[in-house]
C-alpha cells in the first residue's frame, strides 16, 4: 500500500461519514468504521449487500424497511439499484438516525457509497422527501412483480444508446422474453396461477442479473432485459442460463408437475438506433423463436443470416 492509499485508508476509517464499496456482484469488499458500526459488520465480513439487508431486517437494526415482506421489498429493490451511474437517496435507521446516501456506479458495475448523517434537518422537510422518494420509486416499479416496468426499462435502454463503451465499442443488447403458452396456461390453470408463474419468473431472473443490467416487466408476459456493452454471443449465454433456471421451477403447489418455459429475442443497438429501434428487432427475433417451436432463444444476426441464405 503506498503512502497516499494508507493515508487515505486511515481518514476513511476515522471519519463520521459512511462509506462502503461493492463489487460487480453486490458483495461488499470495503466498508469504513462507521459504515461497519451502523450496520452492524465485523470487521472482516464480506457479505452480499441481500445478504446484509435480510440479516438486519430480521433483527430490526440498520435501515428501516417499512414493508411486511422483506422477500417482496428485496426483489424491487434489486430491480433499480446500481442501474444508473449516480443516485441520491435518504435513509431512515431504527436508531432514530437518517442517512443521506449516494451511490456511484462504475462501467463494470463497482459501487461506492458515501452516507452523511442528516438528522438535524428539520423532520417535515425530511418527511415530504421520504414521500417523494416513494412515489418515484411507484412510477418505476410494475404493481404485479416488484421489479422495474416498462417506462423503467425503456430509459434504460435510451442509457446504453447514448453513446458506445469506450473499451469494447459496443452499445449493448436488449432481449425480449416472452413466457410461452400464456394464455393456454391462464385458461387451464386460472388468472391467479398465471399471476404466481409472472412472479415466480421475475424472482427467479432478478437476482440472477449483473449490477449493470435492468430486468423488467413491459406488460401482460413480455420481459424485457437491457445489458450494457454486451455482445449477442455473450448475451444469448446469459439468457440461456436463465432459461435453463426458469425451466426447473415447479411453482404450482397444487400441481408438482407444472413447468414453464419463455422465448427470447437479442438484439444488438447500432449507431443511430433508438428505444423502438432496438426493441423492434429483439421483438422480430422473439417472433422466430416462438414460431421455431417456443422454449429457445433467437439473436438477430440469426434472422439475417437466413435472409442471406435464401
Amino acid at each position: 500500500m503506498t503512502d497516499t492509499a494508507a493515508k487515505l485508508f486511515e481518514l476513511y476509517e476515522a471519519a463520521p461519514v459512511l462509506v462502503a464499496l461493492y463489487d460487480e456482484f453486490d458483495r461488499l469488499r470495503y466498508a469504513n468504521r462507521s459504515f461497519r458500526d451502523t450496520f452492524f459488520l465485523d470487521p472482516d465480513e464480506m457479505p452480499l449487500w441481500s445478504e446484509l439487508m435480510r440479516r438486519n431486517f430480521h433483527l430490526r437494526r440498520g435501515t428501516v424497511i417499512r414493508q411486511d415482506d422483506f422477500e417482496a421489498w428485496l426483489i424491487s429493490t434489486q430491480s433499480r439499484r446500481g442501474k444508473i451511474g449516480f443516485r441520491a437517496l435518504e435513509t431512515d435507521l431504527w436508531d432514530g438516525r437518517w442517512l443521506w446516501m449516494t451511490e456511484t456506479v462504475q462501467g463494470d458495475g463497482w459501487m461506492l457509497c458515501i452516507a452523511s448523517d442528516i438528522t438535524n434537518l428539520r423532520a417535515e422537510e425530511r418527511l415530504v422527501r421520504q414521500d417523494r422518494d416513494t412515489a418515484l420509486k411507484a412510477a418505476y416499479t410494475d404493481d404485479l412483480t416488484g421489479i422495474a416496468n416498462r417506462r423503467y426499462v425503456t430509459a434504460r435502454i435510451e442509457d446504453i444508446l447514448r453513446q458506445p463503451d469506450p473499451e469494447t465499442g459496443l452499445y449493448g443488447c436488449v432481449a425480449v422474453l416472452d413466457l410461452d403458452n400464456f394464455k393456454y396456461i391462464n385458461d387451464r390453470y386460472g388468472h391467479q396461477a398465471g399471476d404466481i408463474i409472472l412472479r415466480d419468473l421475475a424472482t427467479r431472473i432478478i437476482g440472477r442479473v449483473r449490477r449493470s443490467d435492468c430486468f423488467g416487466r413491459f406488460g401482460g408476459e413480455e420481459f424485457v432485459l437491457v445489458m450494457p456493452s454486451t455482445s449477442v454471443e455473450e448475451a444469448a449465454l446469459i439468457v440461456e442460463r436463465m432459461l435453463a433456471i426458469v425451466r426447473l421451477s415447479r411453482p404450482l403447489q397444487a400441481w408438482n408437475d407444472f413447468s414453464y418455459s419463455f422465448s427470447a429475442g437479442i438484439a444488438a443497438g447500432r449507431p443511430g438506433d433508438t428505444p423502438t429501434d432496438l426493441f423492434g428487432r429483439a421483438d422480430k427475433a422473439l417472433y422466430a423463436a416462438k414460431m421455431a417451436g417456443r422454449n429457445r432463444i433467437h439473436i438477430e444476426s440469426e434472422l439475417q443470416d437466413h435472409a442471406a441464405a435464401s
